[in-house]
């Protein structure tokens, strides 16, 4: 079951980009912001439990530069690596649409003023800090290029969420990709955290099923982990707060994935810590391929791959889901957005 995914038990986001764009394409991570409503909080909210100071990204120095010398650098270190010829624009720190309007389309002319190798853009943000202006700018520049959209909902239980101290429940996630979906075309994907203590191989499952009814391309899947100076330290000192252990966690990547749709492509199979001096615990989470590697002998061992247990609920819906998982994306505004916007 493995044949058409190059080898890997699941469908991963550089299949998809393939598929979408004819040619592998590379991200470039940068920070144009640096702030989020939880941060400053707004409406009474508090920093999300396992955020740390830079917003959950990966630090490196180029976010000390502006938006043009970060894409400069990166581009150049990654076309010098892998010899890469297409790019994505990763907006990732803190909240990417938290921001004006204004600014955002700066950002975005920008990074496409850098060359005609970009090929477009991806955006993480919350799916609290959404507006209609918003959708209008992001769908504008996916007729142009390429914006694909990541919403941080991290779970679909409020318990979950409220130990995360997110700030919003799981409704207003949801209503939030119905929203994206009704008024855009962009790509859409999501973001979610594995390793709460409310968590169980049932609930993994149940998410799984989740994602099935949600109008998504692709998944980014995280464990729970602590770092320095955040709100879960002091949990994880006290004994209130323990991390799941790798094994525990591959099987419920692997009972995630078994009950997925097939054309939802996985962005990764955990988080990786960069910054290994702020790194409490635990300790294989600064060991990006060690614990890749780890997963997929996991998922091997158990003869696992993804949606081994998915079923189609109607032969339209298979044959749908095949000609989404092999096709581009569309670039033209859904009819039902021209009397929302």
């Amino acid at each position: 079951m493995e044949k058409g995914w190059n080898g890997l038990p699941y469908y991963s986001i550089s299949d998809r980009y393939k598929n979408v764009f004819g040619a592998k394409v590379y991200k470039i991570p940068v920070a144009v912001v640096d702030d989020c409503p939880n941060r400053l909080g707004l409406k009474g909210m508090q920093t999300c439990s396992f955020c740390d100071v830079w917003g959950s990204a990966a630090r490196s120095e180029a976010f000390d530069l502006p938006l043009t010398g970060q894409i400069h650098k990166y581009r150049a270190h990654i076309k010098e690596k892998f010899k890469a010829s297409q790019f994505l624009v990763y907006f990732q720190a803190y909240t990417n649409s938290f921001a004006k309007i204004a600014d955002l389309e700066k950002n975005f002319e920008e990074a496409l003023a850098c060359g005609d190798d970009i090929s477009g853009f991806v955006i993480g943000t919350r799916p609290d800090c959404l507006s209609l202006s918003l959708f209008k700018l992001w769908q504008k520049y996916h007729e142009l290029k390429y914006v694909s959209v990541e919403l941080g909902l991290q779970s679909f239980f409020d318990d979950d969420l409220e130990f995360f101290r997110r700030g919003h429940k799981n409704a207003e996630s949801l209503h939030a990709l119905k929203r994206i979906k009704e008024l855009t075309s962009v790509d859409l994907g999501i973001h979610l955290i594995f390793g709460s203590p409310f968590e169980t191989d049932e609930r993994v499952k149940q998410s799984a099923l989740i994602c099935n009814d949600l109008p998504i391309t692709n998944v980014k899947l995280h464990n729970l982990h602590v770092l320095k100076n955040t709100a879960l330290e002091p949990l994880y000192h006290k004994s209130e707060f323990t991390p799941i252990s790798l094994e525990i966690y591959s099987r419920r990547v692997q009972i995630f994935l078994e009950n997925l749709r097939p054309d939802i492509a996985i962005h990764r199979l955990s988080a990786f810590s960069s910054r290994f001096d702020e790194l409490v615990a635990p300790s294989w989470t600064s060991n990006k391929m060690g614990t890749h590697q780890a997963i997929i002998d996991h998922l091997r061992r158990e003869s696992s791959y993804q949606s081994r247990y998915y079923q189609p609920k109607t032969d339209n819906e298979a044959l749908e889901i095949q000609k989404m998982a092999h096709q581009g994306l569309p670039k033209a505004r859904p009819e039902s957005s021209l009397n929302l916007l």
